[in-house]
């Protein structure tokens, strides 16, 4: 007798450990594993190429090549957790920057100069009113994020151009030169040396991690976000405030996308017009790989993590092994194809194994 209830626990066992596989839970598990293991071996694979690959040189270059993909990354997996997109991250993260190196440095389309501060914080609230703008134009003139976004990159881009008049800003060799403590200041936002070797901007990568990990995984508010992109008709019934939650995560891209440009800058130390294109087909790409859902409900800190880590290391290695840019794009588009159609092989695995929950519910209940 003892036995037969032996090999009954021990088949419910069996059956709990393949249901939870066919859960959502169990799928990202898997999957984050999987793209842990993909990373170890991608590595080592470069490494074994390139022993110059591990140096410490090549490390910190590439950790510091993760810092603005990371952070304007990781607000985007947020804006894509509620079902929305950001388009416009790549041309706000330009425009932030210049408009902060003309405003300050002088030159371009600036009309008038100001002190480093208040240029910076002119900045930051030209990337925020950018994010409220994408809001606004999804959120109540009811265009769908894709189209709305898209139309603020191009906005973003021209007054780019605009402000910037293809000049290339240097606070180091300006004419004339900001005061020495605000090229000082500004050079310890992201391109001071700590410990003689690692750049502060590296720092800010993971304060970004920290923060959007507890906003994302300890706070109501990144639990709402989960429910509002699951299931909209469900959150709205709950009274959810699904149009103010989507004006902050909106308005957090932008201002991600700001910060990024200013550490960015301080740490190559010139600024001029960017592609806002290849930043934000990287982005994009990243928040999926790492398992998001770009129908929404489903994004987490280490996965939009993991992906900036693949796509940087792809970058990185490709590039020590003298493979040209084109080649690169295309390995990270057919990883970021790869990474949908997993995404929507497991959503496959996840109806049938509900269908034969409810299958066998069904069958106990007779």
């Amino acid at each position: 007798m003892s036995s037969e209830l032996e090999l009954v626990g021990v088949t419910a066992e069996k059956r709990a450990k393949a249901n939870w596989f066919g859960t959502q839970s169990g799928l990202n598990s898997l999957r984050l594993m999987g793209l842990a293991v993909g990373i170890a071996l991608i590595a080592l694979a470069f490494g074994i190429q390139k022993p110059q690959f591990f140096s410490a040189a090549n490390l910190l270059t590439l950790l510091r090549s993760m810092v603005p993909l990371g952070i304007i990354a990781l607000a985007q997996m947020q804006v894509i957790l509620v079902g929305e997109i950001d388009l416009s991250v790549g041309a706000v993260y330009g425009l932030t920057s210049v408009v902060l190196a003309a405003f300050w440095l002088g030159g371009g389309g600036a009309p008038f100069e100001m002190s480093l501060i208040p240029a910076m914080l002119l900045a930051l609230v030209t990337a925020g009113l950018a994010g409220l703008l994408c809001g606004f134009l999804v959120l109540r003139a009811g265009l769908p994020s894709f189209i709305a976004t898209l139309g603020a990159l191009n906005i973003a881009q021209g007054l780019q151009l605009l402000l910037g008049n293809a000049a290339t800003f240097t606070p180091e060799y300006n004419d004339p030169l900001p005061p020495d403590w605000e090229r000082s200041f500004f050079n310890a936002l992201g391109g001071l040396q700590v410990g003689g070797s690692i750049p502060t901007e590296i720092f800010w990568l993971f304060a970004a991690a920290i923060l959007f990990w507890i906003v994302r995984h300890r706070t109501i508010f990144g639990f709402r976000l989960v429910a509002i992109g699951g299931n909209a008709e469900a959150a709205k019934v709950a009274k959810l405030p699904i149009v103010k939650y989507k004006y902050i995560v909106f308005l957090l891209s932008g201002l991600a996308a700001g910060v990024a440009g200013i550490v960015d800058f301080s740490y190559v130390g010139s600024v001029g017009p960017s592609d806002a294109g290849s930043l934000l087909f990287s982005v994009i790409a990243a928040v999926v790989i790492g398992g998001a859902s770009l129908s929404g409900g489903r994004g987490t800190v280490l996965g939009t993590l993991l992906g900036v880590i693949l796509l940087s290391l792809l970058n990185n290695g490709l590039a020590l092994l003298g493979v040209g840019s084109f080649a690169q794009l295309l390995f990270i588009g057919l990883v970021t194809v790869i990474a949908v159609w997993i995404d929507i092989l497991s959503q496959k695995l996840i109806r049938k194994a509900g269908q034969r929950a409810a299958e066998t519910a069904g069958r106990v209940l007779k």
